[in-house]
C-alpha cells in the first residue's frame, strides 16, 4: 500500500544468488534487498543492463532473453507474502497466486525450466522496482488506486480489505475518535499512513503518529507499549495478531476508514504481459481453486506459529471473484 510522494531514483540491489529446487524448477532467492527510503537503505546507481532494457522492451521479451522471471516478495505481509521458517522461500496467499502467474508465463513462452528469482520489496520500494525493471511483477498487499495507476499497471483484484485498528483489549480504544491524545503506529509509505495523518489534522486529535518501516516493526512498537494502536488493513492486522505471543490480548476495532482492493503490480503499457497475469488469476477463480487457496491461508493454521486466523471470506471478496476486474475500489462498499 505504498504511497510514493515523489519519483525515486533507480536502485540496484545487493544480492546473493542462492539456488534451490521447487517443483523441479531452478529458483534463486535474493538476499535482503535495498529498501529505498528506509533506515537500511543501500541503494546504488544501477549497473545492470536488464533494468534499463526493461523500460524499452516488453516483459515477456525480457524474461525470454534472460531465461529468468524476477518476482517481488514481501517478508512480513502475513498471510499474503512473507518469510517464515526458510529465509530463502517466501510463502502466502498472494505468493501462491504469484506462482500461478509464473506457471502461465512458462506455458506462454514454452519454457518449463524458466528460472525464478525472488527479490525482496517493501512498501516504499515496490513501485520504483517495478518501474525500473528490477522486478517483473509482484503480488503481495498492494492497493490498486487511481494515483498508482498513473505509475504502474494492476491485475484483476485478488483481495479486498477495510482499514481499521489493532489494539489491546484494555486500551480503551474502540474507534478512531478514541485516538485523541494517544500514540498510533502505522507502516511508512502506505495509504493508511497518508489517511491517518490527514484524519488526525482534520479532527484535531493531537495524536502522536509513528511510521514504522514495515508491518512487523509496527506491531513490535505496539507490543512493546510504544504505541497504543496500529492502523492498517484489517487482514494484515489479523496476521500480526495471529503471530503474536498472546493473540487473545488483542482485538481489531474501529469503523473501516476505507475499502481497498489488492492487485498484482506490473509495468504500464505492456498489455501482453498483463493479459497473462489476468488470465492466470481468472482461471484460478473460474475453477474454484481460489477457495482452496483462501482456506489454506485464512481458515487453517499457518506458519510460523501454526495459528488459525479464522478470517472468513467477505461478501465483497466473493463478489470480486465472481466478477473480476482491475479497477480501483469504488467509493461505496459493503463492509466485510
Amino acid at each position: 500500500m505504498a504511497y510514493m510522494a515523489k519519483t525515486l531514483t533507480l536502485a540496484t540491489l545487493m544480492v546473493v544468488g542462492l539456488t534451490g529446487c521447487d517443483n523441479n524448477q531452478s529458483v534463486s532467492t535474493d538476499a535482503r534487498v535495498a529498501t529505498a527510503g528506509s533506515s537500511t537503505d543501500t541503494s546504488t546507481t544501477p549497473t545492470t543492463e536488464g533494468a534499463a532494457a526493461s523500460a524499452t522492451s516488453g516483459t515477456l521479451d525480457k524474461i525470454k532473453e534472460s531465461g529468468t522471471i524476477v518476482v517481488g516478495f514481501r517478508d512480513s505481509s502475513i498471510p499474503f507474502s512473507y518469510i517464515a521458517d526458510d529465509p530463502n522461500q517466501p510463502l502466502g496467499y498472494a505468493h501462491d497466486l504469484e506462482m500461478k502467474v509464473v506457471d502461465a508465463v512458462k506455458t506462454k513462452l514454452n519454457m518449463p525450466d524458466l528460472k525464478v528469482r525472488y527479490n525482496l520489496i517493501t512498501s516504499q520500494t515496490r513501485i520504483p522496482l517495478v518501474q525500473n525493471g528490477t522486478i517483473d511483477f509482484e503480488c503481495g498487499s498492494t492497493t490498486n488506486n487511481e494515483e498508482r495507476q498513473k505509475q504502474v499497471a494492476f491485475s484483476t483484484g485478488f483481495f479486498e480489505i477495510g482499514t481499521r485498528l489493532l489494539t489491546k483489549k484494555d486500551s480503551g480504544i474502540n474507534d478512531f475518535p478514541d485516538l485523541k491524545g494517544r500514540t498510533l503506529v502505522t507502516t511508512a509509505g502506505t495509504t493508511s499512513e497518508r489517511y491517518i495523518r490527514k484524519y488526525n489534522e482534520d479532527n484535531s486529535l493531537n495524536a502522536n503518529i509513528i511510521s514504522a518501516k514495515d508491518h512487523g516493526e509496527a506491531f513490535l512498537m505496539l507490543e512493546n507499549g510504544r504505541a497504543d494502536a496500529f492502523m492498517m488493513d484489517d487482514v494484515l492486522l489479523a496476521g500480526e495478531q495471529a503471530k503474536s505471543a498472546h493473540p487473545e490480548e488483542w482485538h481489531i476495532v474501529g469503523t473501516p476508514q476505507s475499502f481497498e482492493i489488492y492487485g498484482c503490480m506490473m509495468r504500464k503499457d505492456d498489455p501482453q504481459f498483463k493479459e497473462i497475469v489476468d488470465g492466470a488469476l481468472k482461471s484460478v477463480y473460474a475453477s474454484g481453486e481460489i477457495n482452496d487457496i483462501y482456506n489454506k491461508w485464512f481458515m487453517n493454521p499457518i506458519p510460523p506459529k501454526n495459528v488459525n486466523m479464522n478470517f472468513a471470506m467477505s461478501d465483497n471478496l466473493k463478489a470480486l471473484i465472481a466478477n473480476p476486474h482491475d479497477g480501483a475500489q469504488p467509493i461505496a462498499a459493503t463492509a466485510p
